[in-house]
């Protein structure tokens, strides 16, 4: 990887920090939620620790405190208070409660924690309504090159000022991955992940669902992985783990409750059709792929089998993480299937307008890349808009009167 982007142990601006800004002034409480190191304690001291006081869940002391009497906790610790790794103590969420509707007063209290699901269980049964709730993402390409405009989510349009090239190698960004942990060299990036996936399975997975066989359940993941960009058939991925389609759903959702994957709908007009039609999946690391689909380095992977998915996951994760880091909804996302299986990478919704997206990794790509955009013009109620084609072009250029290659960057 270019040196433009690799650092040594130095912080890296967060698009995210405006979002949580603007999110303080809504809400009484602010929930910065996120799959284990995308660096949120990180941020949070960082960009708040100077008008904030700061305690961990991860601190046996606290730990106890919280856990023996809530009450006592609140009454050492002044406010505004960030608390870290909350999920570890759901004792205070009532209390948390209680404090804040003693007053009006906005953004007291910044919860932080990795489990999602024990995390919503509280936030949803305690909290409801005093909550802004923002789901933090890894680093994402406009954090590493440095060209953070504020927190935008990603709709193509025309790029008539486009953005300077950075110099990167994207196939080695691609591999290496996003965990701010791993934009240090000196950290060796097969042990940072085969560390990260042990952790995942002995702390987040036991606790999310009853894994009797922890083997199986990384086969899955791995099988997952290998899959990543395509459609998600549980069925397949049963057969090859050597569990039932229901299991695989539910360890679906366990990937998804912990903000590994992300499933990514068909877009139909028809709302009851779009439950039904096979989503397509998407790990949001690159780097966590090539670990467990054993792509050992960005040579291998840029010739390798599996390069156009990975660069597909690698887009669409840009994309989505560009709409977290902003508070946005994610269901905007959509890719395009017809019964005749016509396809389109990526539709981003704007209102009523469809923006089609299709991704190539080629430099030069030719027409036969947007034949697909015009099936979304008939669909009723909706029109088409702008388009981009990204692909490892070094500059934009036009292909069509409303549509343009972009390079990575430009997302």
């Amino acid at each position: 990887m270019s040196s433009s982007i690799r650092r040594l142990s130095m912080y890296i601006k967060r698009e995210i920090e405006s979002t949580i800004d603007a999110m303080l002034k809504q809400g009484k409480v602010v929930l910065v939620t996120g799959a284990r190191q995308v660096g949120k304690t990180t941020v949070l001291k960082q960009h708040l620790g100077e008008s904030f006081n700061y305690v961990s869940m991860d601190n046996p002391r606290e730990y106890l405190l919280a856990k023996q009497d809530s009450v006592l906790f609140f009454e050492s610790k002044d406010l505004p208070l960030i608390i870290d790794e909350i999920q570890h103590a759901p004792e205070l969420f009532s209390p948390i409660k209680w404090i804040v509707d003693q007053s009006d007063e906005k953004g007291r209290i910044v919860l932080s924690g990795s489990q999602t699901y024990h995390l919503m269980k509280g936030v949803s049964e305690s909290l409801a309504g005093r909550v802004r709730i923002l789901e933090m993402p890894a680093l994402s390409l406009r954090e590493l090159t440095g060209t953070v405009d504020g927190p935008r989510p990603y709709v193509p349009s025309a790029i008539k000022a486009p953005k300077s090239d950075p110099g990167i190698d994207v196939w080695s960004v691609i591999h290496r991955g996003f965990m701010p942990e791993l934009q240090d060299d000196t950290v060796e990036w097969d042990s940072f992940y085969t560390d990260y996936v042990s952790s995942y399975l002995e702390r987040d997975v036991r606790d999310l669902v009853n894994v009797k066989d922890e083997a199986k359940f990384y086969s899955f993941m791995v099988a997952c992985a290998a899959r990543s960009g395509q459609l998600f058939n549980a069925t397949d991925i049963g057969n090859t783990v050597g569990v039932d389609h229901k299991t695989v759903k539910a360890w679906l959702s366990v990937l998804q409750a912990s903000n590994i994957v992300r499933v990514i709908e068909p877009f139909w007009t028809n709302v009851d059709k779009r439950l039904t039609k096979m989503p397509k999946l998407f790990f949001m690391d690159t780097g966590l792929v090539c670990h467990l689909t054993r792509w050992t380095t960005p040579e291998q992977l840029r010739n390798g089998a599996v390069a156009g998915h990975v660069f597909e996951t690698f887009v669409v994760s840009e994309v989505l993480k560009s709409y977290m880091n902003a508070g946005r909804s994610l269901r905007d996302v959509w890719f395009y299937r017809d019964s005749k299986r016509h396809e389109i990478d990526l539709v981003v919704q704007d209102g009523h307008t469809l923006h089609p997206v299709e991704v190539k990794t080629s430099a030069t790509v030719g027409g036969d890349a947007i034949k697909n955009f015009a099936y979304l013009e008939g669909l009723s109620g909706y029109e088409v808009g702008f388009g981009h084609v990204i692909c490892q072009t070094r500059e934009a250029y036009v292909m069509a009167k409303d549509v343009q290659a972009v390079p990575v960057w430009e997302i």
